[in-house]
């Protein structure tokens, strides 16, 4: 075989995260939102779960030490240029992300604090929750919660968009370095979302909301979106905003599909962009 050069990579991002088996959210919702915006993604799985449209029936968490296994075997070799995490289960799990961070000297990582399905269902542990917090909010470059996780860790209800701003700053101030916090759950048909960074002043996305209920593993799909982003080569900013209008978009593409007989997922292949490459480093 002749020899080849090689001279360039693909933008590398890894979801740590649980997997879907409705194909819908977690890890699925992640893969399928790198490929559409031509990234090469990978997958470390923190939990297994039995999951439709109509709700979680099972969840089987993953050994700590296998998950600290995936990671190595990842980054050993492949490396990456943004991480998102989604669901965590449990402290072991936590802390084996904790030390991944800090011992690859991992950048762009986008943590997604999932705690609830769209169905209503818990997917963590509440001894879980201090630890996170403890352990992640101040490795990570952004969180992404909604309004019931926020409300969860802020132990208080945000029930209108005037709370979304004191409630960036209330979570900066629990350790975060930047929170974006969703506000698609308030009533009516503008939705704000609130961007923090520590130090700066907020910036607010404001748009009209598009009806749908195919709206399940939109949080994955817009932490896994904002994660591309910036392994693409985009600030904090434009990614958020970039990530915001591909979810919109695969929202509103996907609004008229029926899968299933619930919440149904995204139309994330709407119009999937070609394998971006760099130059290699």
């Amino acid at each position: 075989m002749n020899d080849i050069t090689l001279t360039h990579q693909y933008p590398r991002v890894l979801s740590i995260a649980g997997s879907d088996s409705g194909g819908g959210a977690g890890i699925q919702a992640d893969l399928k939102t790198f490929s559409a915006l031509g990234c090469y993604g990978m997958t470390a799985v923190t939990a297994l779960t039995a999951q439709n449209t109509l709700g979680v029936q099972a969840i089987h968490g993953v050994p700590a030490a296998f998950l600290k296994t995936q990671l190595q075997s990842l980054l050993d070799d492949i490396g990456v240029d943004a991480v998102k995490i989604g669901m965590l289960h449990s402290p072991d799990v936590v802390e084996v992300v904790a030390w991944a961070i800090d011992h690859y000297h991992l950048k762009h990582v986008v943590l997604d604090p999932v705690m609830v399905a769209t169905s209503g269902d818990r997917l963590i542990a509440e001894e879980t929750v201090s630890v996170l917090v403890r352990e992640l909010f101040p490795k990570v470059s952004l969180i992404t919660p909604n309004l019931d996780e926020a409300s969860w860790l802020l132990g208080r209800p945000l029930n209108d968009v005037n709370s979304l701003q004191p409630a960036t700053q209330a979570l900066i101030d629990m350790g975060a370095k930047a929170v974006l916090l969703k506000g698609g759950h308030l009533p009516g048909d503008r939705l704000v979302d609130v961007l923090q960074v520590n130090g700066q002043a907020a910036s607010h996305f404001e748009s009209t909301r598009i009806h749908s209920r195919n709206v399940h593993g939109t949080g994955c799909s817009l932490s896994s979106a904002i994660a591309a982003q910036l392994a693409l080569g985009h600030d904090l900013l434009s990614a958020v905003a970039a990530a915001r209008g591909f979810i919109r978009e695969a929202i509103a593409q996907g609004a008229h599909i029926q899968t299933g007989h619930g919440h149904g997922p995204l139309n994330h292949g709407f119009a999937p962009v070609v394998m971006q490459v760099k130059p290699l480093r």
